[in-house]
């Protein structure tokens, strides 16, 4: 009976220890906590939530740095800290995960630097703190954990070994562009990488229209602060890491938004002083004094990776700054001068305002997109994959994309194709003619057989995607780069053009309609239906990226892009009849009957309302004209006024008041009687 009574007590002492732990850190009170900590080996590993979170967990969560050291400090001297790190909660996050997805460096590189293979543990969504810290956009807990991880296990801990998603694919989706120019400095192989459902970062940017200009609207006075805004490069990836090794102070962070005005001010003062007196050019040789060590950090990081190669983002960037390096320096002083201006006019109109903080942010995700974009182009095309994932097929839009009401298809590739581990860009000599990608595209191998071609399905490629979107940027990239991609079509047939005029895309159709090459064959093109680009022209479909109150005016563009259409192209040069033996006109006629309704009956209310409103505006303004201030003389019948200007004013004034009234009236009763039949 003593061992029963032993295990007995032992667990009440638990349960015990439990309850402390568990009400102390609900309540702030973490001295007690490390109290019980160092006291109590076993309340190491209690479970103290409904979720299994242990008191570390808890206290990374709420980001006690000060708290999570005096813990991790106890926790090796006591020699369980090894074992306690590994210990999940219910969704299997241990806690170098929680500090990722917090991107809590200094806490990372606690738990990391216990044991560097932490940073490969998955939890039950298959995820790896390294995974967790790109998915909520943590940068610098993401460097912080690619410098400590062994770099032979780098890859394999930047994708989900269910789906293959990785790193790149989250960063893209979750619209952290600069995170994503990291990745791609750092892991170059990722940008081949395709995910079970044949899907490649280059299909999610291509359903990101907002992250490009040409999908953006920006007007009026917005529009010029968009072009007065410098958007810098983003910064070096040595550079960033090393500046995790200093502060994380900042002032900004730890301020009032209406302070950040005046912390601008001052450094733009600053900054025109040191133009002025020609401190910047020291700047420039103490940074290129400082960029030779930065070469030799550089170096020791190729030498870990000799087989990845430089990306064009970093030759770019590297280009760039050795090219304004070398500028004479009345040529840096003019530019730094212009720089100023625009920011002088962006502090005198409230920096820390947040429109102008949204502007910027919208400025350097529209130019860091198009380098991703370009980046991606290069070096992992569509048309040359090396890889797929598993078995390729549809799949609906991603699940962290919300922005997007279209599906993706899968590429349309064979599985047996290497991983991603073994991705690399194809060799000059090794590169597949134009043919061979056609036929690879389509799922064909030259090998004849034509069963295995058949079960692989033609998806959507990125070109299709970002023409349903709109993303005139990469539509005129893809086509530049590769005329052969104008040809591509999707399961109902329907290739740019087609989906283009479908989706009401007219910078996307302008840009075709620009292109000389092929046109005649890409435009004469019908989907599986028999629908040529006017028939889908006339359909009034769910997509409408012209938001436009009123059913009245909404018909007004929808006649207005049938008509651009219809005159885009000579007269007949579109398939008159489609499958079901309906012209163009025919499906107007029948998709935009319930339009048609509803905007009469809008215009109808309103031209009651408003006739109403410019009858009684036409009284007053009659009534008006027919009266003289101040009446008329005694000795004759001039008005009192006649001479004066303020007089003369206010007749022309009532009088062309009293005509534009009378004319609102007739044109509202026009078309009260011309829409009531």
């Amino acid at each position: 009976m003593e061992p029963l009574g032993q295990s007995v007590s032992s667990i009440f002492l638990l349960e015990e220890i439990k309850n402390n732990l568990f009400r102390n850190a609900m309540n702030g009170k973490w001295v007690e906590v490390i109290k019980i900590y160092a006291e109590r080996p076993e309340a190491h590993k209690a479970k103290i939530t409904r979720s299994k979170d242990t008191a570390l967990h808890i206290a990374i969560s709420e980001g006690q740095v000060t708290t999570v050291e005096r813990l991790m400090k106890i926790l090796r001297e006591q020699g369980s800290a090894g074992e306690v790190l590994t210990i999940g909660n219910e969704q299997g996050n241990t806690p170098l995960h929680l500090a990722a997805s917090l991107g809590n460096v200094k806490m990372c590189r606690l738990i990391a630097d216990v044991d560097s293979t932490l940073i490969g543990k998955r939890n039950k969504d298959e995820e790896t703190p390294f995974f967790q810290a790109v998915l909520n956009g943590k940068r610098d807990a993401f460097l912080c954990l690619h410098y400590i991880c062994n770099s032979d296990e780098r890859y394999s801990y930047c994708k989900k070994k269910h789906d293959g998603e990785t790193i790149l694919h989250s960063a893209i989706s979750g619209e952290y562009f600069d995170l994503a120019i990291h990745i791609i400095r750092l892991y170059p192989k990722l940008m081949n990488a395709v995910t079970v459902d044949g899907v490649t970062p280059l299909h999610l940017l291509a359903c990101k229209p907002s992250a490009f200009r040409s999908g953006s609207y920006i007007r009026g006075f917005h529009k010029l602060i968009y072009y007065c805004i410098f958007v810098d490069e983003p910064e070096d990836t040595v550079t960033v890491h090393a500046l995790q090794q200093g502060s994380q102070f900042d002032t900004k962070a730890s301020c009032p938004e209406n302070y950040h005005t005046c912390f601008g001010f001052v450094h733009l003062v600053s900054k025109i002083f040191r133009v002025l007196t020609g401190c910047d050019k020291n700047e420039n040789k103490e940074k290129k004094d400082a960029g030779s060590c930065e070469n030799e950090i550089k170096g020791i990081i190729d030498a870990e990776n000799p087989k990845d190669k430089q990306s064009d983002i970093q030759r770019q960037q590297s280009d760039t700054n050795h090219g304004r390096s070398h500028l004479p320096p009345n040529y840096v002083t003019c530019f730094n001068a212009i720089k100023l201006i625009s920011k002088s006019i962006l502090v005198i109109l409230g920096f820390g305002s947040r429109d102008i903080v949204k502007l910027r942010e919208k400025k350097e995700k529209h130019i860091w997109s198009v380098q991703i974009m370009n980046e991606l182009l290069k070096q992992a095309s569509p048309y040359e994959y090396e890889n797929s994932g598993e078995s390729p097929q549809r799949f609906m839009s991603h699940k962290h994309d919300e922005e997007s009401p279209f599906s993706v298809l899968g590429a349309g590739f064979p599985s047996d194709i290497p991983s991603v581990d073994h991705l690399s860009k194809p060799d000059d000599d090794q590169t597949p003619k134009t043919s061979d990608r056609v036929e690879r595209k389509n799922g064909t191998n030259g090998n004849g057989n034509k069963k295995k071609r058949q079960e692989i399905e033609n998806g959507e490629t990125p070109l299709l995607i970002a023409a349903k979107n709109g993303v005139a940027d990469m539509v005129e990239k893809i086509i530049t780069l590769f005329p052969v991609a104008i040809h591509d079509m999707n399961t109902s047939k329907k290739n740019v053009v087609l989906l283009a005029v479908e989706n009401r895309q007219p910078r996307v159709y302008k840009f075709l309609l620009k292109k000389t090459i092929m046109k005649e064959s890409v435009f004469r093109k019908v989907d599986k239906d028999g629908n040529s680009a006017l028939h889908l022209a006339a359909k009034l479909g769910d997509n409408r990226p012209w938001l436009i109150p009123g059913a009245a005016l909404q018909m007004q563009w929808e006649i207005k892009w049938y008509e651009f259409v219809k005159d885009s192209m000579p007269l007949h040069f579109f398939v008159r009849h489609n499958k079901e033996s309906k012209t163009a006109r025919d499906i107007f006629t029948e998709s935009h009957k319930e339009l048609v309704k509803n905007g009469s009956k809008w215009l109808i209310n309103t031209s009651t309302s408003c006739s109403v409103v410019a009858a009684l505006i036409a009284t007053v303004a009659f009534a008006t004209s027919s009266t003289f201030p101040g009446g008329f003389k005694e000795e004759s019948d001039k008005p009192t006024f006649a001479n004066e200007p303020a007089f003369n004013i206010f007749s022309v004034a009532s009088l062309v008041a009293l005509c534009f009234s009378v004319t609102s009236v007739i044109m509202f009763l026009a078309i009260l009687t011309s829409r009531c039949y």
